[in-house]
Formats: C-alpha cells, structure tokens, sequence
C-alpha cells in the first residue's frame, strides 16, 4: 500500500496535536471530580468553568448557556425532547433528511402523544423554510433542523426558518454537528434558540459536546440523579474530554476561515478529476451552498459498498453515507427524500476532507476510483456507461 488517504472526516477527526496536550494533564495530575469542595475538586472545576467560558465566547453566548454531554446524540435528544417534554403535549417540526438521533427522537415523541410533522426536502437537498411556515400549529413546541446534512453537505436555510420561529413564538433546535466550527453561526441572527455541537468531529475528542440551551428557553432534564450542570444533565462531567473540546475550539477559532476557502477547491478539485475520468457519474447537491469539505457522489450501476472497499485496498477511507447507518443495505434516506433514483442512489459515496488533505491526496484518490468503477461495472453485464458525467 503505497499511500494512506483519509477523506472521512464527518464521521471523525484524527485528534490535533494542541488538544491531545491540553488533555494530558487531566489523565493524570488533576483528577479530583468537579463537584468537590477540596482543593483536588476545585482544579478540575476550574478547568470545566474555563472550558465552557472558552466555548462560550466563541460562540458568542453565556457561559450559563451551554451545557455539555457525552455527544452530539445525547445534545440532539436532549434538545429535542427537553423541548417537547417541558410543554407536556403538542406538535413538533423536522425534516425527513435529518440525523437519526433527531429522526428517531421524533419517533420516541409520537409514541408518547406528540404529533411529528417531517417535512420534505428539493432534489438539492434543502428544505423550504415556507414549508415550516405552512406546518406551524397552534400547539407547535418545536422546530428541530439541521444546519447541513452530514451526507451531501447541504446547508439549510437556517436563518430563515429562525425568523419565523421567532416570529411565531416556537423555539428552534439546530442540530449543528457537522458544521460547528467549519463554518460561522450566529446564534442570534440566526434566531437559533437550542444549538448541538460535537468534539469529534472538530479534532477534539469522541465522548465530549454539548448544547447551547438560550437562557430562558423553558426545558426539562432527560438525565436525572445530581445537581450537575445547573441541574440540567445529571452525571460527573468528563473533564479531559471538556478540556478537549474547548482546546479544538480554540484552533477551530484560528484556523475555521482559512480552512474553509482551501477545502473548497480541493472538494471541487476533486469532483472535476472524477467527472473528467468517470462517466455517469454525478455530484449532487452541487447547485447549493455546501460544507467547504464535502462531496457526496453517485456511480450509477455500481454499489457504493464495493467502492469503498476498492478504495480502503488502495489506503483510502471514504463512507457509502453517514457513519450511523453504516451496514445497511438499503439506499441512502437522505437520497431517497431528495428523488434521487435507485439505481444511481446505491452507488453513492462521500468525501469528507479535512486539514491534512493535500492536493496530492486528491490527485491520488482521482486515479485510484476511476479503474474501481471501471471494473465494477464490467462485472455487471448488460451495464454499459454513457460517455458523460452531470452535476
């Protein structure tokens, strides 16, 4: 194997260096547990008290707005039921594309009583904010979104749909994994009243998130026991990991701008060498703003599970799709919703890239999949490509 390529960066982030460091000292040294008195317990709540000050500045809010979890599924949970449990019954708005940890939240909703309204999304990918509108509710207690789909990396109109919230009176949920500090928020032009964000996906460690709850948005605990985190999420807090993902924060902080322009060409650098090398080939999403570094491709007549293991012999990591639903057989929901046709859907691939991505990891990704499809396709008879690929 002459080469190791990671393009999977949505489902994880090797760990930065100044993170790793930053964690260090509370594997060891510090160790005492938060809600201590003593001297032990008042060093790491120190560290947690200066993490959440840390995140909190670069998001914008108050340290007392954010509340940390053990990861982007338990603040989508969290921020969805928390919401819907505090006003008892009613009505909740989400998409059909979001991330399970919403999508089947939602579910666990309307079996106890809460109606669910899943609104339908374009061939892009995007969800129509007027369609929110038309789905509001006297007993509306939630709107729940994503700000871009870990799949395609379609960004939604979020501000857009926050302006309504707003101006019906429904808070919003925003689940914000895949785009906390790869892209700017502003959680109060954005009218965002609940935000999900996630280390693991920024360099920072798995294990370790959190929820940007507004001050004042009236929530119920889904955990229950001690008084930790202003008696919002019971448990002894992870201080190494807390400790972590404010350090990946603080380069996000530094690096998220620069970062973004440079992915940006290497994503399109990629699509133009498959496009040019692969026929019947198509990126979707590709008329609408999405992450810097995400390409979610389809090969029409060949299965997506099969690239991805031409690749991985060749040193390259890439996913059929969001790495929750790895293992299933079935095409893409995601993909399904936006119209996509099977036989085009099952050969999708995604490409996430990340910081150390070069453009000689691109070029050697273009030459590695082109003869994997090629041969696949062979193996299928009757299954001859046209001469074009479209975007």
């Amino acid at each position: 194997m002459s080469r190791r390529v990671y393009l999977d960066h949505n489902a994880s982030t090797p760990m930065h260096p100044e993170v790793l460091a930053a964690m260090l000292p509370f594997f060891g040294e510090v160790y005492g547990n938060p809600s201590s008195v003593h001297a032990f317990g008042r060093a790491a709540r120190d560290a947690v008290d200066d993490a959440r000050g840390r995140i909190a500045r670069f998001l914008a809010v108050r340290p007392d707005e954010i509340v940390f979890t053990s990861g982007g599924t338990e603040s989508d949970n969290f921020g969805v039921k928390g919401l819907a449990l505090a006003r008892g019954s009613g009505h909740v708005i989400t998409s059909r594309i979001e991330h399970h940890a919403v999508l089947r939240t939602c579910e666990a909703l309307e079996h106890q009583g809460f109606g669910v309204t899943y609104l339908p999304v374009d061939d892009q990918g995007r969800l129509d904010p007027d369609d929110v509108k038309r789905a509001l509710r006297a007993d509306t207690v939630a709107i729940s979104v994503m700000h871009a789909n870990s799949e395609t990396g379609t960004i939604q109109p979020v501000g857009e749909i926050g302006a309504i919230a707003r101006e019906h009176g429904v808070p919003l949920h925003v689940d914000a994994v895949q785009t906390f500090g790869k892209i700017p928020i502003d959680v109060e032009a954005m009218g965002i009243d609940l935000l999900s964000f996630s280390g693991h996906k920024i360099y920072g460690p798995k294990g370790a998130a959190g929820l940007y709850v507004r001050r004042g948005t009236k929530m119920v605990a889904v955990q229950h026991g001690g008084e930790h985190e202003r008696r919002r999420r019971a448990g002894t807090e992870n201080v190494p990991g807390i400790v972590g993902l404010a350090a990946a924060v603080e380069v996000r902080g530094r690096e998220m701008h620069a970062e973004a322009e440079r992915l940006s060409a290497l994503r399109d650098r990629l699509w133009e060498g498959m496009r040019a090398r692969i026929p019947e080939s198509r990126l979707n999403a590709a008329r609408v703003a999405r992450l810097p570094g995400t390409a979610n491709v389809v090969f029409r007549h060949v299965e997506s599970e099969s690239i991805v293991l031409g690749l991985d012999l060749k040193g390259v990591a890439v996913s059929a799709g969001s790495a929750c639903t790895s293992g299933n057989v079935e095409p893409s929901y995601v993909l399904v919703a936006m119209g996509v046709p099977v036989d085009w859907a099952m050969g999708a691939v995604r490409f996430s890239l990340g910081r150390d991505t070069t453009a000689e990891d691109i070029d050697y990704v273009v030459e590695a999949i082109a003869p994997i499809v090629e041969k696949l396709r062979r193996a299928s008879p009757g299954r001859a490509p046209a001469a074009t690929a479209t975007a």
